[in-house]
């Protein structure tokens, strides 16, 4: 169908205001970025269970979650990864305009694919943190297998052997960064917190 047939009604649904305040919360995306194996998932679940003792409705996207479902139709080869990370940024979008948090759990390993996510969601509902280890520790964690099936060819286009993972710089900085390889799950978690609450104010003001 051409584009010059579909016709958006963004402008007569419910307005985010209107939800968020239903909710009592600002919708906002944490969108956590690193190699496999360094801790992006433990931290996004622990996350999402903190908030969620404070009364905070969130949602969850984790890249194995996502790539069984919505994106299941999607390899590894960098127009796959492109379009991955687009699909699950619209879905993020989506979900902070609805009032609710929105944690992100994905290797994201360019620093266009990074870009591409911030520019979906939007600079003043978008933050990345990057959760960073080394390769070695990441290999040696093995949390799911992975890296024994890439040293003998099982996984092709792993990110970190096969597919480079391009570390954040002055260019491309992250909001946050998190050193797995030096800090515990607790003080991450600490620190996580304490950059949301820093950041977004988590109870919106309910007032125009």
């Amino acid at each position: 169908m051409s584009q010059e047939n579909i016709h958006p009604i963004f402008h007569q649904s419910l307005d985010r205001f209107s939800k968020e305040k239903l909710l009592n919360q600002r919708g906002y995306v944490i969108w956590l970025y690193g190699l496999s194996g360094a801790g992006k998932s433990t931290l996004a679940i622990a996350l999402e269970k903190a908030l969620h003792q404070k009364g905070i409705m969130t949602q969850l996207l984790d890249g194995d979650n996502i790539r069984s479902g919505l994106n299941k139709n999607l390899g590894f080869s960098d127009e796959d990864r492109i379009e991955n990370i687009r699909r699950i940024a619209e879905v993020a979008k989506l979900f902070a305009h609805a009032g609710i948090v929105t944690i992100a759990s994905f290797i994201t390993p360019k620093k266009e694919l990074r870009t591409l996510a911030r520019e979906v969601v939007g600079e003043s509902d978008f933050r990345a943190v990057f959760v960073t280890c080394s390769f070695e520790t990441c290999e040696q964690r093995d949390v799911k297998g992975l890296y024994a099936k890439a040293r003998v060819g099982k996984i092709k286009d792993f990110t970190g052997k096969d597919s480079s993972f391009e570390a954040p710089d002055d260019s491309h900085p992250p909001d946050l960064t998190l050193d797995t390889d030096k800090t515990s799950k607790a003080t991450c978690l600490q620190e996580l917190q304490k950059f949301i609450k820093d950041t977004f104010s988590v109870k919106r003001p309910l007032s125009n």
